[in-house]
């Protein structure tokens, strides 16, 4: 009988290969031991501590009072689509045709996807500065790709170098993935290193998918959009959202920018596998775009505030940290404790009560560090500063 028998007997693998080959997240084990604990402080998740400004979750009520609750276009509405056209344009002096050129996504982990799987084939390469966003790797592996990571430094400020990167590129090299202001570590791009690396890009034929997604949030400096280069437009896949610099990580909207051969690829993957971004999220992004940017400052004030004192408290305490100029995160060395990353986080979180992510969930490089996330409120953050003091003072190797 089929009900008395094992469904594959035949000793035929069902997990596929490429899926075989994911490591598990390194961040999410904490946060599952963290929620059984009373009296932690987490300084792991990367999402914003604030709630979405009323505004804009009132435009989302306003829709679903109107019935705004079907699908969209694949490509996303038309109306967000002009504003996000807009939005580039007065920000950063790039202009997309929001008929051809954007697409509207589940966030910007979809649009990621949909970018890797549109124009990566089977054995081609993406190469990526590392310590890297947990996803960069999986995806491209997802994709059919094959994952080469460039190393960084706190030495050299975590930037890399078109230098750095001309060293792995091969002949199967495909792209050039960039996240900036990165995480983990908070670091941002120079203009002039920016150049250098469109040179490459230019001279060896690649793509680059740029992942900007916090591009509002730095402190004393200015983004450049890889996209605003020189000539570099027609060789971009930028993708953007709302979830960190709106406070809007739940609702599940992103977007592409890219020519209109490759968003017609993504548009071709994303009609099958996910039809549309939610219709509410997208109300919600549109009044963001419209009248968000006050909001957006006053968040990046708090954020700067907390990333001062945060980033002063490892100092002092022999955590010696980078001084991050984006995103929400501090990436200090562990390494006067002598533990890997991933023993540090394991007993601090027991012993101290306090989550932070194993530098080594971002790669190689990032072993030695851990990351913190300081949009996390300023008590919380000042006790959990004295909690790992006393963690660090238990422990100095």
């Amino acid at each position: 009988m089929l009900g008395q028998q094992p469904v594959l007997n035949s000793g035929r693998k069902v997990i596929s290969r490429r899926v075989d080959m994911l490591s598990p997240s390194g961040i999410r084990k904490f946060f599952d031991l963290l929620s059984t604990m009373e009296d932690a402080i987490s300084l792991g998740v990367g999402e914003p501590d604030f709630a979405t400004p009323w505004n804009i979750s009132e435009a989302a009520i306003d829709g679903i009072e109107k019935g705004y609750t079907i699908y969209t276009s694949n490509r996303g509405l038309p109306e967000l689509r002009q504003e996000v056209s807009r939005k580039l344009a007065a920000r950063h002096g790039v202009e997309y045709n929001p008929e051809t050129e954007l697409l509207i996504t589940v966030g910007v982990s979809e649009a990621l996807d949909l970018a890797l799987r549109a124009i990566v084939n089977p054995r081609d390469e993406v190469i990526s500065p590392e310590p890297t966003y947990v996803s960069y790797s999986s995806c491209t592996i997802l994709a059919g790709g094959t994952f080469v990571p460039v190393p960084t430094t706190a030495e050299n400020g975590f930037r890399v170098k078109a230098d750095d990167l001309e060293k792995r590129v091969t002949p199967r090299t495909k792209a050039i993935l960039l996240g900036y202001p990165n995480n983990p570590t908070g670091a941002v791009m120079e203009k002039d290193d920016l150049l250098e690396i469109a040179e490459l890009v230019h001279e060896r034929d690649l793509v680059v998918i740029s992942d900007e997604i916090y591009d509002q949030l730095v402190y004393g400096v200015n983004h450049t959009c890889f996209a605003s280069l020189p000539f570099m437009k027609e060789r971009t896949i930028l993708l953007g959202g709302f979830s960190k610099s709106y406070a809007m990580t739940g609702w599940r909207v992103g977007y592409a920018a890219a020519p209109a051969e490759i968003i017609e690829a993504m548009t071709k993957i994303h009609q099958y596998t996910m039809l549309c971004a939610p219709i509410m999220g997208q109300k919600a992004a549109i009044e963001a775009l419209r009248s968000g940017d006050g909001s957006v400052k006053e968040m990046v004030d708090d954020y700067n505030r907390r990333r001062r004192v945060m980033v002063k408290g490892f100092n002092t305490i022999g955590l010696t940290c980078f001084e991050p100029r984006g995103a929400f995160y501090a990436f200090p060395s562990i390494r006067i404790t002598g533990m890997t990353s991933q023993e540090f986080a394991e007993k601090l979180l027991l012993e101290q009560k306090v989550a932070v992510v194993p530098g080594s969930a971002f790669g190689a490089s990032g072993e030695g560090h851990v990351r913190c996330c300081y949009a996390t409120a300023l008590p919380d953050i000042r006790e959990a500063l004295r909690r790992m003091r006393r963690f660090v003072q238990a422990h100095r190797a």
